[in-house]
């Protein structure tokens, strides 16, 4: 087990913002914590990094106790924080090396290191440029190179695409994906639902500090009693025809505001059953399609709301 927490509690005076939190991590994931602003996703990385004091609880990191002592640990680890840290009077070149310099002594093995971090962030036009020259997007993909130049062996990345453009976020995924692949496990924090599902081999979804779910993207959208959404761009939607629809077999619900979404049970697709009632009812549609629940769903029925708020 890479990570083991177990029964940890955090409180801000009458604020607890974990709340008996226990998780694990194996080796070779890519975990994703999913929750809403104040859920706790970056109070439970820092205080497994010993970055923040507990109140109460363990941590384990590669079979030991963690501590702010624990260096050996801390060498194997990359952190990757959701506000870009790095130092506005070096080039991307000198902050990649500094940053590698803090684990790696030998000055050829750490040019090396840089040199793979800068092609792997594809910074290789930019060595020279200092932060403030830079887009939202390398910005970020600096901040990563900063982050895993050492090769660590356990990364944490909180919310590393948040205000970026969506090339340079598919470009951050990819790699978080190559990083993984070469062996890295990775602690993975993000306001975007597809994101986490894109990449996430296990999946926890906290709220108010505690975890209310956990599993593969799979397991949880077992969990829940949706299994199909129907959404249908239409007009003359009149209160008797949501009623009406409501009396399918299967629905769950029916809500309509210029955009007609039915949402069904598991066991049974009610497309068929919905084109029948538009054909019987003479309605015009213009697009109609079903898809499957997302992770998104999961979190609407399980906490009640949208996860960005």
């Amino acid at each position: 087990m890479v990570i083991k927490v177990e029964n940890l509690v955090k409180r801000y005076g009458d604020l607890v913002a974990l709340d008996h939190l226990s998780l694990s991590v194996k080796e070779g994931e890519i975990f994703g914590l999913l929750g809403p602003n104040g859920s706790g996703k970056t109070t439970a990385i820092n205080s497994i990094l010993s970055l923040l004091q507990y109140d109460h609880g363990s941590i384990e990191i590669f079979g030991k106790p963690m501590t702010p002592e624990a260096y050996g640990i801390k060498r194997d680890i990359g952190v990757v924080m959701q506000n870009v840290a790095v130092y506005n009077e070096l080039t991307v070149y000198d902050n990649i090396d500094y940053f590698c310099g803090l684990y790696v002594e030998g000055k050829e093995k750490r040019k090396k290191l840089v040199q793979e971090a800068i092609e792997f962030t594809g910074l290789q036009d930019f060595i020279g440029f200092y932060p403030k020259k830079l887009s939202g997007g390398l910005l970020r993909r600096l901040n990563i190179a900063c982050g895993i130049a050492h090769k660590p062996k356990l990364i944490f990345l909180d919310e590393p695409t948040v205000a970026i453009d969506p090339q340079s976020r598919n470009k951050i995924l990819e790699g978080i994906v190559e990083l993984n692949r070469q062996g890295a496990t990775i602690v993975y924090t993000s306001h975007y639902m597809e994101e986490v599902e894109q990449i996430c081999t296990r999946i926890m979804i906290l709220d108010k500090g505690r975890a209310i779910a956990q599993g593969t993207k799979d397991q949880l959208k077992d969990m829940i009693t949706l299994g199909e959404k129907i959404t249908v761009e239409t007009s003359g939607i009149t209160p008797e025809h949501i009623e009406r629809l409501k009396r399918i077999p299967n629905v769950l619900s029916v809500e309509y505001n210029g955009v007609l979404v039915i949402s069904s049970g598991k066991g049974q697709n009610n497309l068929e059953y919905v084109l029948e009632f538009f054909k019987k009812e003479g309605l015009e549609y213009g697009k109609i399609y079903s898809e499957l629940p997302t992770l998104n769903d999961v979190f609407l029925e399980i906490t009640g709301k949208e996860l960005r708020d």
